[in-house]
C-alpha cells in the first residue's frame, strides 16, 4: 500500500517511495545500483555502471530542447542511516518507516533518506516524462557521498559532455544548487602553551544529541 501516492507531484514522490523499500546506506548500495540500471533499461535509456558503483543514465533531449548543449543532474544514491536508541530498524535489510504529517514526509525513528533521495526521484521523473522539453540529460548519481564523496572522486567523466552541471542536493527547499560535485578538507594547527594551576577540574562531556 502506498505511503506517499496521493503527493505532488506524484511521479516524483512515487519514485521516491520506490527508494524507501531500498537498503541503501552508505557501503550499501548495490540494490539501488540494480534500481537504477533496471529503470534505464526499461526506459530504453543509454547508461554507465561503473565499477564503484555510480550509474550515468542517458536521455534525449525532448520537444525545444532537442539540438541543444546536454545538462547533467547530478545526486548520490546512498543515505544516513541513523536511527532512535529504541528502534530495531535494521537498515541492511528493512524498507524504511515512512509517514505524512500536515505537510512533511518523514521516517518513523529514522531517517529519511531525502538526502539524497529526492535527487535521483526529481531526475528520473523528468527523464520519462513526454510532455516536458528539456536538452540531453546527463542523469550522474553517485554511490558512498555521504563517507567522503568516493563514488564523486571516482567518477570517470570521459564519457560525459555537460558543459552545465545541476547539483541536486540542496539544504533549502525549493532550491537547486548548479555547484561541483566536491568539497574540501583543511588541517588546522593551533599553538597551545600550558601553564601550571590551581582549583577545581572539571571533564565536560556532551552527550545524547540528536
Amino acid at each position: 500500500m502506498s505511503v506517499l501516492g496521493g503527493l505532488m507531484p506524484r511521479r516524483v514522490f512515487e519514485i521516491f517511495e520506490d527508494l524507501t523499500r531500498i537498503p541503501r546506506g552508505s557501503g550499501n548500495t548495490k540494490e539501488v545500483e540494480e534500481y537504477l540500471v533496471n529503470y534505464a533499461i526499461a526506459h530504453g535509456f543509454k547508461y554507465v555502471h561503473e565499477e564503484i558503483g555510480n550509474v550515468i543514465i542517458f536521455v534525449d533531449g525532448r520537444g525545444a530542447g532537442k539540438g541543444k548543449d546536454s545538462v547533467m543532474l547530478q545526486g548520490h544514491m546512498d543515505m544516513v542511516c541513523e536511527k532512535t536508541i529504541d528502534s530495531r530498524h535494521n537498515f541492511r535489510k528493512d524498507p524504511l518507516p515512512i509517514a505524512v504529517m500536515d505537510d512533511y514526509v518523514y521516517a518513523k525513528q529514522t531517517t529519511l533518506g531525502g538526502d539524497d533521495g529526492i535527487a535521483i526521484a526529481y531526475a528520473l521523473a523528468l527523464a520519462e516524462d513526454e510532455h516536458i522539453s528539456h536538452p540531453p540529460l546527463e542523469i550522474v548519481i553517485t554511490v558512498d557521498e555521504e563517507v567522503g564523496m568516493e563514488g564523486a572522486r571516482k567518477l570517470d567523466t570521459s564519457v560525459l559532455s555537460s558543459k552545465t552541471l545541476i547539483n541536486i542536493d540542496s539544504e533549502e527547499e525549493g532550491s537547486f544548487v548548479t555547484s561541483c560535485a566536491g568539497g574540501l578538507r583543511g588541517k588546522m594547527e593551533v599553538p597551545v602553551r600550558y601553564r601550571a594551576a590551581e582549583g577545581e577540574k572539571y571533564n565536560i562531556i556532551i552527550s545524547g544529541l540528536k
